[in-house]
């Protein structure tokens, strides 16, 4: 489970003291577009979703610094002063921001808009029992009671995202709707080219089986027939040979062709792993870290599928 919210600081009190005091200062360091519109946005690829809405007229202010996990993510009293100021709060949803309501409800701010990003999509539902494979002695279980939340990565359910956001926006601001309406239909169509792309190039590996070590993959393997067979969680550093034992075993059940790993996951272990079973590891990008770039979406996107070409073929 996701590690419970803490506050840093000795009490509630003290945080919501401070933005109170905060607030009395000129301490606004969060970005404002040119009428004023103070938007704030949680992770990374819903930073780079409202971007591409709100294109060059608006600065969009990140609260959960790109390269940390959300997962793990214990909010700071700096994102409780900008939440304070916040006009629109953009969320992935689907219980990922676990931190987030708390906070929200802490800072008080009754005029606060929030706009989840995954509001009317379905989730998959997570089974624990047939597709996990946890070492329970380490915690690393990133089990979500909503469903998986990682509906980013499935182009398709990106559009969806964009166009949530977009409405979010202009429900909000309808002074700039037009400049929304404009940006979103640009990176929508985008989104529609990568869709297109992915379906063409994946089309020859249907079935492709895959292990994983974080569940973030089953959109992205569903919307384009992969099979995502297996999760198994590893610890990030001090990786074990019954860790590896666990890989092995899980490899051999779903006769994988390949096994997906993280950008920035224990190299010298992987390398350990691939060796010891004999089948190659691949990185493949969550978009959880990169450049504060609306564009940099696509770049890991269309790296990402070069890697599932490469591990499928």
């Amino acid at each position: 489970m996701f590690r419970k919210f803490q506050w840093i600081g000795s009490s509630l009190l003290a945080v919501v003291a401070l933005i109170t005091t905060a607030s009395l200062g000129n301490i606004s360091s969060i970005a404002q577009n040119r009428d004023g519109t103070k938007i704030v946005a949680t992770i990374l690829p819903v930073y780079m979703f409202t971007k591409g809405v709100t294109g060059e007229t608006g600065e969009v202010e990140i609260l959960v610094p790109a390269g940390t996990d959300p997962h793990e993510y214990q909010a700071t009293p700096e994102n409780a002063r900008t939440i304070a100021e916040a006009d629109v709060l953009v969320k992935n949803g689907l219980g990922l921001e676990e931190f987030l309501e708390k906070l929200v409800d802490a800072t008080g701010n009754s005029q606060l808009q929030e706009i989840d990003a995954s509001q009317n999509i379905k989730p998959i539902e997570e089974d624990k029992d047939e597709h996990h494979d946890h070492d329970h002695d380490h915690d690393h279980d990133h089990s979500h009671e909503e469903g998986n939340p990682h509906v980013w990565l499935d182009p398709v359910l990106a559009q969806q995202q964009v166009k949530n956001i977009r409405d979010g926006l202009i429900k909000a601001n309808p002074n700039n709707a037009t400049t929304y309406q404009t940006n979103a239909n640009i990176y929508l169509q985008k989104l529609q080219q990568l869709d297109q792309e992915f379906q063409t190039r994946l089309a020859p590996f249907k079935g492709c089986k895959f292990i994983a070590f974080h569940d973030a993959y089953p959109y992205l393997a569903k919307r384009y027939n992969l099979q995502q067979t297996a999760v198994v969680e590893l610890p990030q550093d001090n990786i074990t040979p019954r860790d590896i034992q666990r890989v092995i075993n899980a490899t051999k059940e779903y006769q994988v062709k390949g096994l997906l790993a993280e950008i920035g996951f224990n190299d010298s272990r992987m390398q350990q792993i691939a060796k010891d079973i004999g089948l190659p590891i691949k990185k493949l990008d969550p978009i959880e870290s990169g450049l504060l770039d609306p564009e940099h979406y696509f770049t890991a996107m269309k790296n990402n599928l070069k890697t599932l070409e490469e591990i499928c073929q």
